[in-house]
């Protein structure tokens, strides 16, 4: 039912916002054609409409499920100091959280490494990065190398570095090659003698000098690290009560985001946490209730320039 006037007078520009909203929103008619209609020029209706949206005259409603999705990209942006974000709905089944993480990833992988200027790409390894290359498409880049960024589990697995970066260069038809290194040195006396020979400190400063670069974040009780690759004399509890609450590229974290103060992040063979910040694009994928406390100590840091995760785990980052 049409609104009741308040009085008798009539607000004349008011008026012509509306027409012109109705027409250009409602009627779909072009800005020129809207000019010429109400005897005005084109910048006034561009500027009749920018008003009109101001003023809460017309308001733009988005109806799909995609929707509260963009609404938290820009609002983790802001919160996060973010260049990117993407978020996907979040399954019914908690189960298959990294499985839509994953290929969302998968979805934006495909389209940045398309773009010429990326040359050299880092990957790191796990389930999340794995399934994004069961969802990517395959495009041509001969001119692209695609580099492992973190030692080896020394076990076979499809959720291996090596097996991961081969996977996505044979996908972009790219070059590849990998950081043949353990994770951890048997001690930190070990680790400085096995990063100051030449292959291993070539190794390293391949993977600083990458335009972008993927990682995932694991917790405390998920984590293919924790399961697989910490060294035998360190368990998930020892870590848990030095303060980690999750890795990322091998370090072990506190909720700050914070390398806590155990032997086993000065045994680890690989770039500092501070080298994320020269690399033009560092890409975190990665959602979960498990995983929040980890990944806000991390993207606090400032360390992410792209984050790609789930619905509900947007809301809870914010």
């Amino acid at each position: 039912m049409a609104r009741a006037a308040n009085s008798l007078r009539i607000d004349e520009e008011e008026r012509l916002l509306v027409r012109i909203a109705w027409a250009c929103e409602i009627e779909g008619i072009t800005q020129a054609a809207a000019a010429e209609r109400f005897g005005i020029t084109r910048l006034r209706v561009n500027k009749s409409l920018a008003e009109a949206r101001r003023r809460g005259i017309v308001r733009i409603s988005i109806n799909s499920i995609y929707s509260p999705c963009a609404e938290l990209e820009v609002s983790l942006v802001e919160r996060y100091n973010l260049d990117d974000a993407r978020v996907v709905p979040t399954p019914r089944d908690p189960a298959a959280i990294q499985t839509i993480v994953g290929i969302a990833l998968g979805h934006h992988l495909t389209s940045l490494l398309m773009r010429p200027e990326i040359r050299l790409f880092g990957m790191s390894w796990g389930n999340t990065l794995n399934l994004a290359t069961r969802h990517m498409e395959p495009i041509n880049r001969p001119d692209l190398e695609i580099v492992s960024v973190m030692g080896g589990l020394s076990k076979g697995s499809e959720l291996n570095g090596y097996e991961i970066t081969q996977r996505l260069a044979e996908l972009c038809n790219a070059d590849h090659s990998y950081f043949t290194a353990p994770i951890y040195a048997d001690s930190a006396e070990s680790r400085d003698v096995l990063i100051a020979q030449n292959v291993f400190k070539r190794g390293i400063e391949k993977i600083r000098s990458a335009d972008a670069l993927a990682m995932a974040a694991g917790d405390m009780s998920q984590s293919l690290l924790i399961r697989d690759g910490l060294p035998g004399e360190f368990s998930a509890n020892d870590l848990i009560r030095a303060g980690a609450v999750g890795d990322i590229l091998g370090y072990m974290l506190d909720r700050d985001g914070k390398s806590i103060d155990h032997p086993i992040n000065n045994r680890l063979v690989g770039i500092d946490l501070d080298d994320l910040r020269t690399i033009p694009d560092t890409i975190l994928a990665a959602g979960g209730a498990h995983k929040i406390t980890i990944m806000q100590g991390f993207l606090s840091c400032g360390y992410v320039n792209t984050l790609v995760t789930d619905e509900e785990t947007a809301r809870s980052l914010l």
